[in-house]
C-alpha cells in the first residue's frame, strides 16, 4: 500500500524569468524525507538556472517507492516540462528510478551500449591490474552493468566524477543522488540542450525595507502597481526581525519590491516607493549585493 504521507511536493511560484519552457526538479530518496540527509539539489539547480537566465518552476520530493515514482513521472512526462530527477539510478534494491521511468513511458529497460562501455572502463580502472576484479563476467561486475540499463530510446548523460552515466529521455534528465555528481551533469544538460533558452529576457529585481510595515496596509498599493504596470510582479517578504542583526533588520519589517523585465521596472519602481511613503512609512534602501 502506498503511503501518500511520504510524498512532499512544493510548487514554486512561476514568476521568475520567463522562457518558452518550464523547468522542474524531482528529488528521490527516503533519506531526504527522513531527515538523514539534507537536499542540496534544489538550491544548486536554482543557481545553475539563474546563471543562464532561467528559473525553477516546481520541485517534488518522493520516497523510494516505485508506485509514487512511476505516477509522478507519468505526470511530468505528459507535462512537456524540462525535468531533472536526482537519485535512485544505482543498482541497489532501493534504486527504482530507471525501471519506473520505463514503466511510466510504457517501455522496458535495456543495457545502453555506451553505458556498458563506460561501466566496463570504470571496472577496469578500479581493478588496478587485478585480473579477478577486472573480470567482467563475475556476478559482482555483471550486477554493476545494471546501472547502464535505461529505458529504450534513452541517451546517456556523462558523469565526470566516476564515468557511470545518467540518462535522458523525453526532456527528462536522470542523474545520481550525489550532489558532487549531479551538479556538473545538470550543468552539462543545460549547456548542451537548452542554450537557445538562455537569457531570453532582461530580468531584474529591486526591493527596499519597510520598517514596521504591515502587509494589509500595503496590499492595496501592491495590487494597484500590478494593475497599472502589466508584466511587473510585486512581492512582499515579511520578517519578525532578528535581534542578532543590526538596524532595521533587528525589528519587525517587510522587504517590499518588484521584479520583471528591466525595461518595465523604472516607472513601477517609482510608483511603489512614492506610494509606500504616502502611507507614512519610511524606506530603507538595501545595499547592492
Amino acid at each position: 500500500m502506498v503511503d501518500a504521507l511520504k510524498t512532499v511536493e512544493i510548487d514554486l511560484p512561476n514568476d521568475a524569468p520567463k522562457s518558452s519552457r518550464r523547468f522542474g526538479l524531482i528529488v528521490i530518496g527516503d533519506e531526504i524525507l527522513s531527515g538523514k540527509r539534507q537536499d542540496k539539489h534544489m538550491s544548486k539547480l536554482i543557481e545553475l538556472l539563474n546563471e543562464r537566465g532561467l528559473s525553477l518552476s516546481w520541485v517534488r520530493y518522493l520516497p523510494d517507492e516505485p508506485d509514487q515514482i512511476t505516477a509522478c513521472l507519468k505526470e511530468s512526462f505528459a507535462s512537456g516540462d524540462v525535468v531533472f530527477s536526482t537519485g535512485g539510478i544505482g543498482a541497489t534494491p532501493d534504486d527504482h528510478t530507471r525501471q519506473c521511468a520505463a514503466l511510466a513511458l510504457g517501455t522496458k529497460t535495456q543495457l545502453h551500449p555506451s553505458a556498458q562501455e563506460l561501466i566496463a572502463g570504470r571496472i577496469q580502472s578500479m581493478a588496478e591490474g587485478d585480473p579477478i576484479k577486472a573480470d567482467l563476467s563475475t556476478p559482482e561486475n555483471q550486477h554493476r552493468f545494471k546501472m547502464g540499463e535505461f529505458p529504450i530510446g534513452s541517451e546517456i548523460i556523462p558523469n565526470p566524477y566516476n564515468q557511470i552515466p545518467g540518462f535522458r529521455i523525453k526532456e527528462h534528465h536522470f542523474v545520481p543522488g550525489f550532489p558532487v555528481m549531479a551538479a556538473p551533469m545538470m550543468a552539462w544538460c543545460l549547456d548542451h540542450f537548452y542554450k537557445d533558452l538562455f537569457h531570453q529576457e532582461n530580468w531584474a529585481e529591486q526591493s527596499f525595507i519597510v520598517p514596521k510595515g504591515i502587509e494589509s496596509a500595503l496590499t492595496p498599493l501592491m495590487e494597484r502597481i500590478e494593475e497599472s504596470f502589466p508584466g511587473v510582479k510585486v512581492f512582499s517578504l515579511p520578517s519578525v526581525g532578528d535581534p542578532a542583526k543590526e538596524g532595521v533588520f533587528a525589528e519587525r519589517h517587510i522587504e517590499l519590491g518588484i521584479k520583471g523585465n528591466a525595461n518595465l521596472l523604472e516607472s513601477a519602481w517609482l510608483a511603489l516607493r512614492t506610494g509606500t511613503e504616502s502611507l507614512g512609512y519610511e524606506i530603507h534602501d538595501l545595499k547592492p549585493q
